[in-house]
């Protein structure tokens, strides 16, 4: 692992022990082999996910607020450029104020993954895996994978076509099979390997992968074609820098099981 990774990982590490963040409910996924549109070994192999523990909403305003009061060298007046860009919680009215535009119960955004994943490890937690979220997110109110339904499909492609300036809803959609709120439709959110999804298979653990040569090669192999709107995510998510924040960049944690 290099020393700039060693660095922040410590920090968070001890920004983690040092209080919990505000109580939250997990709930227990099965986990077990699952068709992944990035096949496991970038061919066809299933994804193999062990039992784990998932937030059952996205990080609100309200809890973020409280961990950056609690951790104030996370507050946008402080944080270094490193782990969080310009934008960083710039809808809020101020450092430790949330304001009009950043109502309590709506889903914290503009947080870069750094701050989420010390955001989680705060709660004795971490970001989940790409294959975890996935895994989760296939599922609807009834099936713990729903994606071959045409109708769940187009249901959460409509949500692309909301403007992104709107105001975002608050947390606390209806609950999917597992009692999981708000995975599709609402934000976008952090995985804790987001910025290996397009990486070549040999190439995930080498620091310092060029992600653009073996772009290609991980669109490629990506199965499931007819989920476009789980390749969206895969694309975007590719696309950021960890420091990076955007409108509608959210997060939840999860823990093993």
């Amino acid at each position: 692992m290099g020393t700039f990774v060693m660095r922040w990982a410590w920090l968070i590490v001890g920004l983690g022990a040092a209080a919990p963040s505000l109580a939250a409910n997990y709930v227990p996924l099965p986990g077990g082999s699952f068709a992944s549109v990035i096949a496991a070994d970038n061919k066809t192999a299933p994804a193999q996910i062990a039992p784990f523990r998932l937030r059952t909403e996205p990080v609100t305003n309200a809890e973020f607020l409280a961990f950056v009061t609690a951790h104030p060298e996370w507050r946008r007046d402080r944080v270094a450029s490193v782990f969080a860009d310009g934008q960083y919680l710039s809808h809020w009215a101020s450092p430790d104020t949330l304001g009009a535009d950043a109502l309590p119960r709506q889903p914290v955004t503009r947080v870069s993954w750094f701050a989420a994943q010390a955001f989680c490890q705060s709660e004795q937690a971490r970001l989940p895996t790409w294959y975890e979220w996935e895994f989760a997110a296939a599922a609807d109110a009834h099936r713990p994978d729903a994606r071959g339904d045409p109708a769940w499909r187009d249901r959460i492609l409509s949500w692309y076509t909301r403007p992104s300036n709107t105001a975002l809803p608050l947390v606390g959609g209806d609950p999917d099979v597992h009692g999981v709120r708000d995975l599709n439709g609402l934000i976008w959110e952090w995985v804790d390997d987001f910025n290996a999804l397009l990486v070549s298979g040999d190439n995930r653990d080498q620091d310092g992968a060029d992600k653009l040569r073996f772009c290609g090669a991980g669109a490629a192999n990506l199965r499931e074609k007819e989920n476009y709107a789980t390749l969206m995510r895969v694309a975007m998510l590719s696309a950021l820098k960890a420091a990076d924040t955007t409108n509608n960049m959210g997060f939840r944690c999860a823990r093993p099981k």
